[in-house]
């Protein structure tokens, strides 16, 4: 029996989606296009019909993660505030968020210290994304406040945010003390809201 005619697009859609979940889930190492095939419910052998490597797909889902973060994000509000303290206080919801699902943001915490030429330039477009999305909500923010922040200070801001959130969860996913990791990550959270001129919000004690 021949195949349906949009059999090749659906088959590669297939291969993305399960791309995306486990390249966001585990990282660009750690995933085999083994592992994606067999996630996608297809054989070995398919991959190379769609794609020339593993490279190749990943810069394709990752495009194709920009492309569904930002239908998203022209719903909601850049960036919201729920959503930071959300990664700053629970570095699992990293891997295994369901809603709103993985962003860009995820390149971030999963390629640090990656040194594949293919990957880094979107590691680059990755923190370059959450960086403007920073940037807006930074910039709103001293709107609603009525203060007059200059673009400078408003980049500095975001880089410092970022900076204190990618480092914050590349170290407590590196501790094996759980306690630790909450600490880690309590203060991080703190340290953020502070910088985003907001009041600390009180972090569940364990």
């Amino acid at each position: 029996m021949p195949y349906a005619k949009d059999h090749k697009t659906r088959s590669r859609s297939r291969i993305l989606q399960s791309a995306m979940e486990l390249f966001a889930r585990y990282g660009f190492k750690k995933v085999s296009i083994s592992q994606i095939m067999k996630e996608a419910r297809m054989t070995h052998g398919a991959f190379y019909a769609h794609f020339e490597s593993k490279e190749s797909l990943y810069s394709a889902s990752f495009l194709e993660l920009l492309k569904e973060s930002g239908r998203s994000r022209l719903v909601k509000a850049p960036l919201p505030i729920k959503k930071l303290i959300a990664l700053a206080s629970n570095y699992w919801n990293l891997r295994q968020q369901a809603e709103p699902g993985p962003g860009p943001e995820t390149l971030l915490f999963n390629e640090v210290g990656n040194d594949n030429e293919k990957i880094r330039p979107l590691l680059q477009s990755s923190y370059e994304d959450l960086r403007h999305l920073l940037e807006r909500r930074l910039k709103a923010l001293s709107r609603l406040q009525k203060l007059e922040v200059s673009s400078a200070l408003i980049r500095d801001r975001a880089r410092a945010i970022l900076a204190s959130l990618v480092g914050a969860v590349t170290l407590a996913r590196m501790l094996p003390d759980d306690e630790e990791r909450h600490e880690l990550l309590r203060v991080a959270q703190t340290q953020i809201l502070a910088q985003m001129q907001l009041s600390p919000v009180r972090v569940s004690d364990h």
